[in-house]
């Protein structure tokens, strides 16, 4: 199996330290003096096709003592047809689900809500939390990924659980296999669950806004077809690409 180094900046050892946890001297000493919810990562993806900006993607990471809630919300404008979704995701402090909730408020009005309940991840969907509420069972972990349509910041968060349990955090940068690295996810939209891999290629330069820089590329595989994204020296997702053509964009 061969190991590559990807050669991050020093602001950042080690993008987590159980999912979630950035793990750099100065921020474990801040968060010691601070028990509170710290803001992570925040900001807005760009969603473009054929070159024309269609949708923007709202996002927030914050993370607290007892795990971490990343919120988004998605809008997307085509002519006269508007999109609006939301969602909000919390893990304990071991990555692990405790409840993910997703609404649609635009075409249509939608609603989900899932939670582990014994052995199983329970989804709940209706028209609207009021209404009678279907369910759906899967025979899926706690630690299963949630990788849902629309909300790009997911895949941040399954690049820094790739980063957490792939790779080597010994001295100086992480130490990432290059190799395909299998995940379990759960796509709540399709009420479906599948398996998907992630693997690093190397860094590579590449002009976003008008300036070069030189990120971390990936590929993250699927049976729906592929995405390569990129990362920077401080682990934030900056850009993804897929098979189509379809780009997102960190604004």
């Amino acid at each position: 199996m061969r190991i590559a180094v990807i050669r991050l900046g020093k602001s950042l050892a080690v993008a987590l330290g159980s999912v979630l946890l950035l793990a750099a001297a100065a921020w474990c000493k801040e968060k010691a003096n601070n028990p509170g919810q710290k803001m992570v990562d925040s900001g807005s993806f760009g969603v473009y096709s054929g070159g024309q900006r269609v949708a923007t993607e709202t996002f927030s990471i914050q993370q607290g003592p007892d795990g971490s809630v990343i919120s988004s919300q998605f809008k997307a404008a085509q002519g006269l047809q508007n999109a609006e979704q939301s969602s909000e995701l919390e893990l304990s402090s071991a990555g692990e689900l405790r409840s993910y909730q997703w609404k649609e408020v635009a075409p249509e009005r939608m609603a989900a809500t899932i939670a582990p309940n014994d052995a199983f991840l329970v989804e709940r969907y209706g028209s609207s939390p009021q209404d009678k509420q279907q369910t759906q069972n899967f025979l899926l972990p706690p630690s299963t990924t949630i990788l849902d349509d629309y909300f790009f910041v997911q895949r941040e968060v399954l690049a820094w659980r790739y980063l957490a349990t792939a790779c080597k955090h010994d001295q100086g940068p992480p130490q990432c296999p290059r190799q395909q690295v299998p995940f379990g996810t759960l796509n709540p939209h399709a009420r479906a669950s599948s398996s998907v891999s992630i693997e690093f290629t190397g860094r590579e330069k590449l002009t976003l806004h008008g300036t070069e820089r030189e990120l971390s590329h990936f590929i993250l595989r699927s049976e729906m077809g592929d995405w390569g994204f990129w990362l920077d020296d401080q682990f934030r997702l900056v850009r993804l690409l897929d098979d189509s053509g379809t780009e997102v964009v960190r604004d």
